[in-house]
């Protein structure tokens, strides 16, 4: 199955000159996924909530200096190679091209909507994540931003006395990292057609100016997450199929769903990135050690990160790694001529997905700070008793094999 019937047209595009407070006004619409990015039209990249939210950016700085590099996709790629690089691309919004030409694109709720009546094959207990960060109603916005970075995550549940309270997502705050600090910014940051473009007809969007900006944002910093944060929390059990869980998702327009025991306590998040991944579950039962950005290795090779996973593999007898995924991005920063490059892991095991996330001067450096991290989370790991080994060659055939067929 491919994606050529779910290619979209309607899409943000601004120049690379545009100012990211007009940036952060598109993403106002909550449907918004990604912004793409073009230099005297041509392609350079997109920018996503994640993105801007990872540290502060002035209203007037340039969208150019933010771009990510994101994978380009075809008309025909399979639903499961594209659900496999948004992961790895760690974007929710995928360019489509024809001949290099841009033709539209592809979001990740297109991609679930367009699979999601044979979802059922699979459980939240199979692929929600047991790794559940949580703050307080009385947490600050500011302190929630820091976890937000610290673990690199996009949603926060807000739990109470045992019990869900609210949700905070990348959505709520991403305004919080570009507001100015010590000079007010008027104006208005308006005038987004459908593609992007200005202007102030009736056939355009209008979005709000920003304003004053001294002393705010301090002082939004400092607000409870209970004045921003989305109640009541919609939640799941582990026995629903994740068709149902992308179904209350769209109804709830949620992105995640806190996953609950049999007293009704937090114990885990399914998001729709973990929904995603359930897609990349391959018929095989085994894949190879797969590494996206190899062109950034320059002081390590391929044969020492399968030497690494095997290693990791090797910590636990009872734990056993399936596959693992590793997507290196390159940042525009340096170090005495080193690159600053980002590194994500995904590795599919019988206890389930185990990530990390980090960042390094080198692919080594960055690779080694992964490591550490995965270690980590492997020993925290041995607590689980349940597998949630995704299941075998057979039933996958079955269920997805001529679904989702190569």
């Amino acid at each position: 199955m491919d994606i050529s019937s779910i290619v979209s047209t309607e899409y943000t595009e601004v120049s690379s000159d545009t100012r990211i407070a007009k940036v952060v006004a598109a993403f106002e619409d909550p449907d918004c996924r990604g912004v793409i990015v073009t230099e005297d039209g041509t392609f350079e990249g997109v920018i996503t909530r994640r993105q801007l939210v990872a540290s502060h950016h002035d209203p007037d700085q340039k969208a150019g200096s933010c771009v990510w590099a994101v994978p380009q996709i075809a008309t025909d790629e399979d639903v499961r190679r594209v659900a496999q690089l948004m992961i790895d691309g760690d974007t929710r919004l995928l360019p489509v091209f024809e001949d290099q030409h841009l033709q539209g694109v592809v979001t990740a709720d297109d991609l679930l909507k367009h699979v999601q009546e044979f979802l059922e094959a699979a459980t939240v207990d199979q692929a929600a994540s047991r790794d559940l960060v949580t703050i307080r109603p009385d947490t600050t916005l500011g302190e929630a931003l820091h976890e937000f970075r610290d673990h690199r995550i996009t949603h926060l549940p807000v739990v109470e006395d045992g019990s869900a309270r609210g949700m905070l997502t990348l959505y709520d705050i991403v305004d919080l990292t570009t507001r100015e600090i010590q000079v007010s910014q008027g104006g208005n940051a308006s005038g987004f057609d459908a593609h992007g473009g200005e202007g102030s007809s009736d056939n355009y969007r209008t979005h709000g100016g920003f304003g004053a900006r001294e002393g705010e944002l301090d002082r939004m910093l400092d607000l409870p997450v209970r004045d921003e944060m989305s109640s009541p929390v919609r939640t799941a059990d582990l026995e629903e199929t994740l068709d149902e869980v992308v179904h209350e998702m769209f109804d709830a327009t949620a992105s995640s769903l806190v996953v609950t025991d049999e007293n009704e306590e937090p114990m885990g998040i399914i998001t729709k990135t973990d929904v995603l991944d359930a897609l990349t579950w391959g018929a095989e039962g085994h894949r190879a050690v797969q590494v996206t950005g190899t062109e950034y290795i320059d002081d390590t090779t391929y044969r020492d990160i399968v030497d690494t996973i095997d290693e990791l593999d090797g910590m636990d007898s009872g734990l056993d790694i399936h596959d693992a995924n590793i997507h290196i991005n390159e940042h525009q920063e340096r170090q005495r001529g080193t690159p600053l490059l980002f590194v994500r892991v995904r590795l599919a095991t019988d206890r389930g997905l185990i990530t990390a996330s980090e960042e390094g001067y080198g692919a080594s450096h960055a690779l080694n700070e992964v490591r550490d991290i995965l270690k980590r989370r492997i020993r925290e790991k041995k607590t689980y008793d349940k597998s949630k080994k995704p299941p075998g060659e057979d039933y996958w055939k079955r269920r997805f094999g001529w679904l989702l067929r190569e």
